[in-house]
């Protein structure tokens, strides 16, 4: 069963990846395995903290950075120590015109696997995203929560499973669970 904090965000997400024309994409996934789930032309997955994009952008065996057309880290961000840095490592390694999805927590419980570090709203990603050296007009950010799934993610286990008869899932703006955000090399 699907994370309440993720049914939106995955619905709106998929649109954007789908709209890309996945079968043409060489992508890479900092850690996760959401990218699994789409037809890539390649999918490379590099896991956190084994590979630390803190660090510097991912090298082949001779050294050279690896570009990509699409490089997905799906919750992952707010673990990382130097974000700002990783996302300046991610911008090296797009190919002109490929694109950065991000998706983090906002409002949701502490949860370090290793470290836990720092939440974004859409605003956030996308000032992160511009710091890194992404082009404003480049960037579509989104967020989404209320009160009543915050209240669901103080429950135990958690995150919370959704509850298609029971959770609403309509969004304030002035309460975010969850953000992400699709940023395209210029």
């Amino acid at each position: 069963m699907p994370s309440l904090n993720r049914i939106v965000m995955r619905r709106e997400s998929r649109a954007w990846i789908n709209a890309l024309g996945p079968k043409s994409l060489r992508v890479a996934e900092i850690s996760g395995k959401w990218g699994s789930y789409f037809p890539f032309r390649s999918y490379d997955v590099f896991r956190y903290p084994e590979h630390d994009i803190c660090e510097g952008p991912f090298r082949d065996a001779e050294g050279k950075v690896r570009k990509f057309d699409l490089v997905i880290a799906d919750q992952v961000w707010e673990h990382l120590d130097r974000p700002y840095a990783a996302t300046r490592n991610v911008l090296k390694m797009l190919r002109k015109g490929g694109h950065f999805y991000i998706a983090t927590p906002f409002f949701i419980p502490f949860h370090a696997a290793p470290v836990d570090c720092s939440r974004w709203s859409a605003r956030g990603l996308t000032n992160l995203l511009i710091e890194a050296g992404f082009a404003p007009e480049g960037i579509r950010a989104e967020q989404w929560g209320n009160r009543a799934a915050a209240r669901r993610n103080l429950e135990q286990p958690w995150p919370p499973e959704h509850d298609a008869q029971a959770d609403d899932l309509t969004n304030d703006p002035e309460f975010p669970l969850t953000a992400w955000a699709l940023a395209q090399k210029l």
